[in-house]
């Protein structure tokens, strides 16, 4: 008999804030929906008593994901508010690809950067550069993501339109980023 708790922590680390649901567990377990139901019950109660209790499974709209646990947020936005760090390569080149292709999945976003990007997606969202704006009419209704309020005065913008063309970016010769400059200038920050 398999391990399904690992296998199912596997599966909601792999899967990230888009969650799973019953029925993609009980098939990817090959199992009925109703054991799947009771392995993440399971699954659920071994996680909240294995002695760490900062990450917990959480099921929002019949979507398992991990989230953080509410009772230390105040320590979260602490840690998110101190980062002094600038944004890092990776995240300026998902951030771009955000603003330029708004509204995008994050799916696509990987198709264009050529690698994964779940971490910097999480990153953008945790810096308030990037938010939720709908879900895509397609299988599985992957989120849409779009810039905020908060990325157009990081980086001086009054509207998208002000964003260089990208024809102008490529034909520049010069090795700095278009967004760097104007993030630096600002107060917000990234880790890696």
């Amino acid at each position: 008999m398999e391990n399904y708790d690992h296998i199912i922590e596997g599966m909601l680390y792999i899967r990230g804030d888009e969650g799973l649901d019953i029925k993609e567990i009980s098939v990817v377990l090959e199992v009925s929906k109703k054991k799947a139901t009771e392995l993440m019950d399971e699954f659920i109660e071994k996680y909240e008593h294995r002695g760490f209790n900062g990450i917990q499974v959480v099921n929002f709209g019949g979507k398992y994901k991990f989230a953080t646990n509410p009772d230390y947020f105040p320590y979260y936005q602490k840690m998110v508010e101190q980062s002094k760090a600038k944004l890092s390569q990776a995240a300026l080149e998902t951030l771009a690809i955000v603003a330029y292709n708004q509204p995008i999945t994050r799916s696509k976003v990987e198709d264009i950067r050529g690698v994964g990007c779940d971490a910097m997606i999480r990153k953008l969202l945790a810096k308030a550069l990037i938010k939720e704006v709908g879900r895509e009419e397609s299988p599985g209704l992957p989120i849409l993501y779009g810039v905020t309020d908060e990325f157009m005065d990081a980086f001086s913008l009054a509207s998208l339109d002000e964003l260089p063309e990208l024809g102008d970016i490529v034909e520049t010769e010069s090795d700095e980023d278009i967004f760097a400059t104007r993030y630096q200038e600002g107060d917000l920050s990234e880790t890696d």
